[in-house]
């Protein structure tokens, strides 16, 4: 009878926290590495077919250095009314962000990409969560703004933590889609790759 297989190494294409600490729920060891991905959207590219692109693309930027291991890549296109939502980066634009929001339905399109680079086989997903949110006035925005500050966030938002007030309901079949990684997704696709979870 053979030696048992090693577990293969997991290396998240990412150098964010908030998909750190949700894989964290998964896994208790995994390393972290940035991806050297050119970001800018292309000509008439759907805001899914976007986040796929990309999380795709964080996987294969990170895969030739790491033989052996399975490599997690992710990302997240939020899209309101057509138009992408993107980090808002300073206070002024959350404020903006959030304003245009209120009210209204945000998609966000969130992919991910599993790469085995012991046979170059790759899983993918996107998964699509709906947000309503709530008719928020302006002393509603300012008060989270300087609670949560948000500023890395897209949509202005951290949903895990304050952000949950400011919604009617939340649309989806995976709630940590939203924070940025699939995890009902990613178990499956870790448990197809011959990694036990849990």
């Amino acid at each position: 009878m053979g030696a048992p297989l090693a577990t293969p190494r997991i290396v998240l294409a990412s150098t964010s926290r908030y998909r750190a600490e949700l894989l964290r729920r998964l896994l208790t060891d995994f390393d972290q590495a940035a991806p050297d991905t050119d970001e800018s959207p292309l000509p008439g590219e759907a805001p899914a077919a976007r986040a796929l692109r990309l999380a795709i693309a964080k996987a294969q930027a990170v895969a030739p250095g790491c033989g052996g291991a399975l490599v997690i890549g992710s990302d997240q296109v939020a899209e309101l009314a057509g138009a992408i939502l993107r980090k808002p980066g300073s206070v002024e634009h959350a404020r903006a962000q959030l304003s245009t929001s209120s009210g209204h339905v945000v998609h966000f399109h969130t992919a991910l990409c599993l790469f085995d680079t012991r046979n170059d086989r790759q899983q993918t997903l996107v998964d699509h969560t709906r947000v309503r949110f709530r008719t928020l006035d302006g002393a509603e925005i300012d008060r989270y703004i300087e609670r949560e500050q948000p500023l890395d966030c897209a949509g202005s938002f951290k949903c895990e933590g304050l952000g949950i007030g400011l919604f009617e309901e939340i649309d989806s079949r995976d709630p940590t889609a939203l924070v940025g990684l699939p995890l009902i997704a990613l178990a499956r696709m870790l448990r197809s790759a011959g990694l036990s979870v849990p």
